[in-house]
């Protein structure tokens, strides 16, 4: 049966803008160990779910000869499909159409998938491989990328945002994937930066590589801008489709429930044992996390950066839960500045789309010193008491050893409006620790003795039975049960059964007034 020349017209047609700038730039994207658009689009999304939109699309520009060279799609692939069966809205720059840079089309592409994300209450998921604005559109570019800011802060807090850096993305585009909800980058291949090498040579004198400046391995621990990194893009975008299995589909929906074979009422002896009869030995947080969780599985966010404090993803009783927790093994798990912006972001995304906040509590204080005063601990610090004070989905916390000073009162205490309060039988909670408290109530008396220091040990053990402990809490209310190590799983989810109805709200404004 012969082909209609019309229908014949349109497939070639779409098989012309899969080539996007033709077969030699494919391959040299290939060489540089690159997908194209397209590929990319095809391992994150469900076989054969994405539909694209604007495949004919070109764009407009006469200036600088520009218009001899007109392809179809220019230099953006955008449409919808499926993640595990669930919409997605996506876009995926096409490097091999004038470097990926961005024309007031290719902007508006991105615009109207972001408008029918947020009409249809679906997630966006960017897939970032630009040289930036378009130089011979000019202030054109520019407007384009306004245009996708002001939509990445509409959408913000209603539809989950992912970004994936797959390849350069520099100067104003940067900003696009930064006021999204978490960055994923490709070591070796992915870079993002505000200036380039050359510019910053130029004007402080320093050398420096791209992956020194921009790659992911600085911005996942040194800046904290990407939130993980991958080893190639193959596995970048299977982990956004775990990632994307803990979310819901937008602000008014809950986050998915997977079963699980996993005893909902299961113990753990080891949990018993776990944290170190001596108070000044570490242990490591996310092994507990890993014991109560659903089969043991913690998607882990942030994982190189601030690593005093752990964030991530798990399961209880198959619901999606956001974890929280304080880091012994790093830093003795002190609040510092990163800590507190982490963790305050995070506790802030889930908030947003309905996922219940766990807090595991071990806490010293905060982080001491004139490089963390002078650059504003107080107000960093204030990010996170702000952030769970304002979240009004379940939030639970279990203290499992320290919980000292003001960082009590910002992990999640009970006057801040939090749900439960669960503590282990050898935690400390108190003002300070113990020695220091001794220190400054007897310091006068100890001044006076020749040898200080058999009364201190006394007065300690007196400080310790007094205060040190969970039950001169409980007995005020401000914990709300002392349990064995082992039940914490079974009183987790119990926890959020009963939660999940809870219904909390803040007063009437436009905004609060975060200290950012």
């Amino acid at each position: 049966m012969s082909i209609k020349p019309e229908i014949q017209k349109l497939r070639d047609l779409k098989e012309q803008s899969k080539l996007g700038g033709g077969q030699a730039r494919i391959d040299a994207q290939h060489k540089r160990g690159k997908l194209t658009a397209h590929e990319r689009i095809d391992l994150l999304l469900d076989k054969g779910s994405f539909r694209e939109l604007d495949a004919f699309v070109q764009h407009r520009t006469t200036d600088f000869g520009i218009d001899k060279n007109r392809p179809l799609g220019d230099s953006c692939v955008t449409g919808w499909g499926t993640i595990d069966g669930r919409l997605v809205y996506v876009y995926s720059q096409d490097f091999t159409v004038f470097g990926g840079s961005l024309s007031s089309v290719h902007a508006q592409k991105i615009c109207k998938v972001m408008d029918m994300a947020m009409k249809t209450g679906a997630p966006v998921i960017g897939l970032c491989d630009s040289g930036g604005a378009r130089i011979q559109e000019g202030v054109n570019s520019l407007e384009g990328y306004s245009n996708i800011f002001l939509r990445n802060t509409q959408a913000s807090g209603v539809v989950p945002q992912i970004s994936a850096i797959m390849g350069p993305c520099a100067g104003g585009a940067v900003y696009s994937p930064a006021l999204t909800d978490f960055i994923f980058m490709v070591e070796g291949t992915s870079y993002m930066y505000v200036t380039g090498p050359d510019v910053v040579k130029a004007v402080t004198q320093e050398d420096v590589t791209h992956e020194e400046l921009g790659g992911a391995s600085a911005h996942a621990s040194k800046s904290g801008v990407c939130h993980y990194v991958a080893e190639t893009e193959a596995d970048c975008l299977f982990l956004i489709r775990i990632l994307m299995s803990f979310l819901p589909q937008n602000n008014m929906e809950d986050a998915p429930y997977r079963a699980t074979s996993d005893d909902p009422l299961r113990t753990e002896d080891e949990l018993d044992t776990i944290v170190p009869d001596d108070p000044t030995k570490p242990y490591d947080i996310k092994d507990v996390v890993k014991l109560i969780v659903d089969d043991g599985n913690f998607f882990e966010i942030h994982k190189d950066y601030a690593a005093n404090m752990v964030v991530g993803f798990a399961r209880l009783g198959g619901h999606s839960v956001g974890i929280v927790g304080n880091q012994p093994a790093v830093l003795a798990g002190v609040i510092d500045i990163h800590a507190a912006e982490k963790a305050a972001r995070f506790v802030r995304f889930c908030d947003c789309f309905n996922i219940p906040i766990i807090t595991f509590e071990d806490v010293p204080g905060y982080m001491v010193g004139t490089a963390q005063e002078y650059n504003g601990i107080i107000r960093h610090g204030a990010k996170l008491l702000y952030a769970y004070c304002e979240a009004t989905v379940p939030k639970i916390t279990v203290i499992t050893r320290k919980a000292y000073g003001g960082a009590y009162c910002v992990m999640n205490s009970k006057s801040t409006r939090s749900d439960l309060n669960l503590a282990w039988p050898g935690s400390e909670i108190a003002v300070m620790g113990p020695q220091g408290a001794v220190n400054v109530l007897f310091r006068r008396e100890l001044a006076a003795l020749e040898d200080p220091e058999p009364r201190r040990q006394e007065l300690i053990q007196e400080y310790k039975d007094r205060f040190a402990n969970p039950y001169v809490a409980a007995s005020y209310g401000h914990v709300d049960d002392v349990i064995e190590p082992s039940t914490t799983r079974p009183r987790l989810i119990n926890a959020l059964e009963v939660l999940q109805n809870k219904r909390d709200e803040n007063p009437p404004k436009k905004h609060g007034n975060m200290p950012l």
